[in-house]
């Protein structure tokens, strides 16, 4: 048996067309291992035995990158591979560690951890003609505000549940650090979807907004009738809408539409209306209290709103 062992090993003998002399040491550790004189081995594989100690003491040393790798992974896994290198590379800044954002592309590729993308599917559209008064468009596409509550936009968009059941999301978004402030879940697209977040960020305004409120929206029919446009009146929020067929001009909503439904639905399997609206609730907790945006120095938008104090008017 010996015998066999050591005539097999000669293919990988420092011979031309061989394997290079890592692969050699591997095999004579092997060899070793199982309980063949070392020089023995290392003259049936013919490689010098400074070489051999040299390639196994390389095996041996412990992966530079091992902690980062350890600690990306677990950051990535936190956020369910929501969170690409550069968020990656905030979250761990904000836990004081140091590394170059590179590093962390490249550690991230090598693990290949990738953050998924996802196509968009059609959009739900609530236009249904014109049914009442068209708003003038006051933000003209200026999706930044200064100050908390001077901006809002809102808009339905639609799920598919199994059983052929449908789920409608109804959410109203502060431009100035992108927090959900309300939100209305329903299994239809009713009146009621829209009113009830629309009364609960008219409560929110009357305590805290420190200059007069606009709300954009698309031209749903919600939108032109008259329960909301007297609704915004009565609290003197200025309404302001998208032109016909312009999606463009809400991009604000419609890009957290697709963060939304990339990260948490796209690519998984249908699940009940009941397991949808609870995952979407606790995606939009998610979304406001840990989930950060780069364009908010790295925190998440309730983090944003608590350590940046805007004075009132």
């Amino acid at each position: 048996m010996r015998g066999c062992v050591f005539k097999k090993a000669k293919r990988f003998s420092g011979e031309p067309g061989c394997l290079p002399r890592k692969a050699q040491a591997a095999l004579a550790f092997e060899l070793h291992e199982e309980g063949f004189r070392l020089i023995d081995v290392l003259e049936v594989v013919g490689i010098p035995e400074a070489t051999y100690h040299y390639h196994i003491q390389q095996c041996k040393k412990e992966d530079p990158d091992q902690k980062w790798k350890d600690i990306i992974l677990e950051l990535f896994k936190k956020h369910k591979g929501r969170y690409g290198y550069r968020r990656i590379h905030s979250e761990l800044k904000a836990h004081g560690h140091v590394i170059n954002h590179k590093k962390v592309q490249r550690i991230m590729g090598e693990l290949d951890l990738k953050c998924g993308k996802f196509t968009c599917k059609s959009r739900y559209n609530s236009y249904r003609g014109k049914v009442g008064k068209v708003a003038k468009n006051r933000l003209n596409r200026r999706f930044t505000a200064p100050y908390r509550l001077q901006k809002l936009v809102t808009d339905v968009t639609e799920f598919k549940c199994t059983g052929n059941e449908k789920l409608y999301l109804s959410p109203i978004v502060d431009l100035h650090n992108g927090e959900i402030i309300s939100f209305g879940i329903s299994n239809r697209p009713t009146l009621d979807l829209v009113l009830a977040p629309l009364n609960q960020a008219i409560d929110i305004v009357k305590n805290e907004a420190g200059y007069r409120t606009t709300i954009h929206s698309d031209q749903g029919w919600q939108y032109q009738h008259n329960k909301w446009v007297k609704a915004l009146k009565v609290n003197k929020i200025f309404q302001s809408m998208s032109r016909k067929a312009t999606c463009a001009d809400n991009a604000a909503m419609e890009n957290f539409f697709g963060i939304l439904k990339q990260e948490m639905y796209y690519g998984e399997e249908l699940i009940s209306y009941g397991e949808l609206k609870k995952k979407i609730a606790e995606y939009i907790d998610y979304y406001n209290h840990i989930r950060i945006k780069q364009k908010l120095a790295g925190l998440s938008p309730v983090q944003y709103r608590t350590q940046t104090s805007q004075p009132a008017a």
